[in-house]
């Protein structure tokens, strides 16, 4: 049996047994054409199921490498390996044709995306504004509150909402406040004077505000305010204010490391601030920055 036909049952057995979707049975098959197109030019002829049990690592290598040349990225080779080994699971499941060559290729590790920070007076304006998305007095300030503590301090949505009544910075406190982080790690962070003052308008409003145990951030009912309901509020105020569609409240601790980053701030103070166990995942900001500087060159350089 030749390859092409065993393909054309690999997508159907796709589409009918294991009943992918239209898109991924399309994928797939232009994964695997793509790849038995390079096998054909690579071995000077097409290939049967007895070529394709004989194809050695360094063929399945050069495959790769011949996906990096026409400008595949690693997420994108990953996607094609990943089609390419379903094929041929199927093919040593239905035709007895195997092939441990394809166990030893390492897949290719996506390169983390970049951090999507707001621009200082996108952040601002969420930080400042956000209560307009609301009629309610107790809305407006909660908001307020919990989205400037957000940017003014790079906190998770998670962590914030994990403050209770008494883990609140207050006016003419000491301006820090601890943390409890992934993998349960506390960390020191500084909050700004607007951000207390913010916290504080809040803290007028809230129904608990003298039980010391009870969550910082509340919904209408009282019970601690649910993430899902931070995430629309933003939705709503960054569609009303044609703001980006990155502009979610994680997008403001990203923010929030590039700022600082972009004002002077060492890598390992921001790595300290947000709770990174690696440095690593902090230079990513670092990326951010150039990418940044580049686009204002293109945008201003004469012969950008």
């Amino acid at each position: 049996m030749m390859a092409a036909e065993a393909r054309a049952g690999f997508l159907a057995w796709l589409a009918h047994e294991r009943r992918a979707s239209p898109l991924t049975v399309e994928a797939y098959g232009r994964d695997t054409a793509g790849f038995l197109g390079f096998i054909t030019r690579h071995l000077g002829a097409e290939p049967d199921l007895v070529a394709l049990a004989a194809l050695r690592a360094t063929d399945l290598r050069a495959w790769l490498a011949w996906k990096a040349g026409e400008g595949a990225g690693n997420s994108t080779r990953a996607r094609h390996l990943a089609a390419v080994r379903s094929f041929f699971r199927f093919l040593a499941r239905r035709h007895g044709v195997a092939n441990a060559q394809i166990a030893l290729l390492a897949t290719p590790r996506a390169k983390p995306p970049l951090p999507h920070a707001l621009t200082p007076r996108e952040a601002l304006a969420v930080a400042q504004d956000i209560g307009e998305a609301s009629q309610a007095a107790f809305t407006q300030a909660r908001d307020t509150a919990l989205f400037s503590l957000l940017y003014g301090s790079g906190l998770r949505i998670a962590e914030a909402l994990a403050l209770t009544v008494a883990e609140a910075p207050r006016e003419g406190t000491d301006a820090m406040l601890r943390v409890v982080g992934k993998g349960s790690k506390p960390r020191i962070v500084p909050v700004l004077p607007a951000v207390r003052a913010a916290i504080a308008a809040w803290l007028r409003h809230h129904p608990a505000r003298a039980e010391p145990a009870a969550p910082l951030f509340v919904g209408v009912r009282g019970e601690r305010l649910n993430p899902g309901v931070a995430q629309r509020t933003l939705r709503v105020f960054r569609q009303q204010n044609g703001l980006p569609e990155h502009a979610t409240p994680h997008a403001l601790r990203h923010s929030f490391a590039t700022h600082l980053l972009a004002g002077g701030a060492d890598l390992r103070t921001i790595q300290d601030l947000l709770g990174h166990a690696s440095l690593s995942t902090t230079q990513r900001y670092t990326a951010v920055d150039t990418a940044h500087l580049m686009d204002v060159w293109r945008r201003t350089h004469p012969r950008g």
